[in-house]
């Protein structure tokens, strides 16, 4: 299926199902987001990445309007809805001052497995645990799949638009387990060493060689 739609383009990665909340200040996306949540249209946020606009993003539907400020600008709240592909951006439109882009959905596999995706999320908990930080996921951990966690991997804005390009669960799957296994062990090394400076200066009771 191909169709128009506006486009919002921001330095993230939006998921599938994700919650996000935006501030609103420009005129050009104050008129794209009253116009979308008044016709109940969705837009699409394409990830922008070293002032490139990307070709994969994701459609949005605004689900309120938390607040309206005195000079128009406003607090928004958002769900992810599917992954689009861009195949052309329409700079101009009449009587309008956002851009658009004619897109496509591409079949996106979301079964994957359920064993690997618990490991993924035993493993993200300890890569929170080494970086002494705590988040809750909204859904339980049996409920988890590779969208509801990405954010939380501590991967890079390239890393997670790397991820959107993978349309099949089990890929994504694969590049988490890969990223953790690469990621963790370095910031155990880390908190290993942290360990070792704190002891710098201190008695310490050593057994020598018999």
């Amino acid at each position: 299926m191909t169709n128009f739609v506006p486009i919002f383009p921001l330095s993230i990665v939006v998921y599938p199902g994700e919650q996000l909340n935006l501030h609103i200040f420009e005129p050009r996306y104050k008129q794209l987001i009253n116009e979308s949540f008044q016709s109940k249209k969705p837009f699409g946020i394409p990830a922008v990445i070293n002032d490139k606009v990307n070709e994969m993003g994701t459609l949005v539907q605004v689900t309120e309007i938390s607040q309206v400020y005195d000079d128009g600008k406003m607090d928004i709240k958002t769900a992810g809805l599917q992954v689009f592909r861009i195949l052309e951006v329409i700079a101009e439109l009449p009587e309008k001052l956002y851009s658009g882009a004619i897109v496509n959905y591409p079949d996106n596999d979301e079964r994957g497995n359920r064993t690997l995706m618990n490991g993924i999320v035993q493993g993200i908990k300890e890569l929170h645990k080494l970086l002494n930080i705590e988040k809750k996921f909204l859904k339980p951990d049996t409920e988890l799949w590779s969208y509801d966690v990405a954010h939380h991997a501590g991967m890079s804005l390239q890393e997670e638009y790397e991820l959107l390009e993978l349309l099949h669960e089990s890929q994504r799957q694969e590049y988490l387990k890969r990223h953790l296994t690469k990621v963790i062990p370095v910031l155990a090394e880390m908190e290993t060493l942290k360990e070792k400076v704190k002891l710098n200066g201190h008695f310490k009771n050593l057994k020598g060689l018999n």
